[in-house]
């Protein structure tokens, strides 16, 4: 009886705030909620969302005690994959049920990976079929990618302590990445501190062990890399060359590594129209599920018009996809690092 009454109570007293940046609910959420509130993401104050049951965020919201202490905000989803802008630690002692996407965005992180790797090939000579590729966390973007870069004819050695701690097979250790590896990519969440720490998990050490002269690939958080080692690494040619979509200082970028790397992207590598619909439905379902309402809804992004694709497959994939024209706009413009994520046109995974 009490879990019925718990619900009409939402039901009739409920209110949303919301990032701008959440693609594909505006329409959608006002079936859910009585009453929602459209912010950007760096514009929550602990007086606007004092009055709100839930919130739904991206990484640019930092939700903490200083956000959520007095408030009474009863549930959280974020429309990512990570989840360190959540103070997990605040919002158990809270009461404050929280939620991610895991996943939503794996496609999108993928056709980024791919197409970087095609360019690699066509604008640096990289050999992939001949290449070794070093995949560092093995999780939903990890395993995709792993799985399109043997289909490209590379072999791909994979590293992730934590799977491998609980006894699955088929891993290798950082030291063997960095001795067999001629790209490395990086696909971990960010962990500051514990067993499985990843801040600055390349670091001088990790750099100083390679052999092959590798390139590295970052898309996924900016502080996984130590940008002062790796500016170094490529400086004493102990990397060829990097491909850069996270950031440490989001968004100020590192302004050398800037215009070192052979590509700099404004953190978008996940963001297809594809994976942010994903990760909308994604949290309006656990929204519908906090509130024990039924989810009723359908969210589908828009197709591409006007492109005539090229009958050669390497081709028409960098015709959907190149993120050759975001680096071009990030390099030419970093300090509009976040317009360009705010405004980021229509890509999807084909």
């Amino acid at each position: 009886m009490l879990d019925f009454h718990i619900k009409l109570w939402y039901n009739f007293k409920r209110r949303e705030v919301l990032t701008m940046k959440i693609p594909y609910i505006k329409g959608v959420i006002e079936k859910i909620a009585d009453e929602v509130v459209y912010l950007p993401g760096g514009d929550f104050t602990k007086e606007l969302v004092k009055d709100a049951d839930a919130l739904i965020v991206r990484t640019r919201t930092l939700c903490n005690r200083e956000l959520l202490e007095g408030s009474r905000v009863k549930f959280i989803a974020t429309a990512t994959i990570g989840y360190d802008h959540i103070d997990t630690e605040y919002c158990r002692e809270a009461g404050i049920t929280w939620t991610n996407c895991p996943g939503c965005n794996a496609g999108s992180v993928e056709q980024y990976v791919h197409a970087a790797l095609l360019l690699l090939r066509r604008k640096k000579g990289l050999r992939l079929e001949n290449a070794t590729l070093g995949v560092v966390g093995v999780g939903h973007v990890g395993s995709r990618v792993a799985r399109m870069a043997k289909d490209l004819g590379m072999r791909v050695l994979l590293n992730d302590p934590p799977r491998a701690d609980k006894g699955e097979t088929g891993f290798v250790d950082l030291a063997t990445i960095a001795r067999e590896c001629d790209v490395i990519t990086f696909h971990t969440p960010l962990n500051r501190e514990g067993k499985f720490c990843t801040f600055h998990l390349a670091d001088e050490h990790f750099f100083g062990e390679l052999k092959r002269t590798p390139y590295i690939i970052n898309s996924s958080r900016g502080e996984v890399v130590d940008t002062e080692a790796l500016l170094a690494a490529l400086s004493e040619g102990r990397v060829k060359d990097a491909v850069i979509d996270t950031w440490e200082n989001e968004p100020d970028v590192n302004r050398d590594l800037l215009d070192s790397a052979f590509l700099a992207t404004p953190h978008i590598a996940g963001y297809s129209a594809d994976g942010k619909a994903n990760a909308t439905r994604m949290s309006l379902e656990a929204l519908c599920r906090f509130w024990g309402i039924e989810a009723t809804f359908d969210i589908v992004p828009p197709e591409y018009s006007g492109i005539n694709f090229s009958e050669d497959p390497e081709e028409a994939f960098l015709q959907a996809y190149d993120p050759t024209r975001d680096s071009e706009w990030l390099k030419a413009s970093p300090e509009k690092f976040e317009w360009f994520r705010g405004n980021y046109p229509l890509r999807r995974e084909v």
